[in-house]
């Protein structure tokens, strides 16, 4: 019997601290680490992302057994745990840094991610998603204190953050 090798998913949803401790408590995830993607900038720092000038997005890389949670699911938790239909915002964060964007991996999450966008476009449950699709680039970790910060400071009890 042969085993799927794990996959990768990743998203920005605003605030890259809280998405990543959402995640972290999905069964199935075996990890995450949060950095900057979708941008023109080599090795970017927060210092530069935060002036919005990189083009790159706040974003979670998150890598899941496959056999444990589907893609779907991870979409649906996506959709679940932010606003897809502001931009560039998310509550008080405002910048292109904090767009809503799903960086697919290959040709089957593409498939997965749009059809999932065309599904919730059509049930009516927001109004205008302006979620970019678009596929994955360089991902660049961000700076260690930046990684599991919300379990870091307190604010997730033995990881567990209250997200479900």
């Amino acid at each position: 019997m042969s085993l799927k090798p794990m996959e990768k998913a990743t998203f920005a949803a605003g605030c890259f601290w809280g998405i990543e401790a959402a995640f972290r408590e999905v069964e199935g995830v075996i990890s995450t680490r949060v950095g900057y993607t979708g941008g023109s900038v080599p090795n970017p720092s927060y210092k530069e992302v935060c002036t919005g000038r990189t083009g790159h997005a706040e974003a979670v890389e998150i890598t899941y057994d496959p056999q444990i949670v589907s893609y779907e699911q991870m979409l649906d938790i996506f959709w679940n745990i932010h606003d897809p239909t502001t931009s560039n915002r998310q509550g008080p964060d405002v910048g292109t840094q904090y767009r809503s964007a799903i960086f697919y991996h290959d040709k089957k999450q593409k498939e997965i991610a749009l059809s999932c966008l065309h599904k919730l476009q059509q049930s009516g449950k927001f109004k205008a998603i302006v979620t970019e699709i678009e596929p994955a680039s360089e991902f660049y970790p961000a700076e260690d204190y930046h990684q599991q910060y919300f379990e870091k400071m307190g604010i997730c009890s033995s990881g567990k953050c209250g997200w479900k």
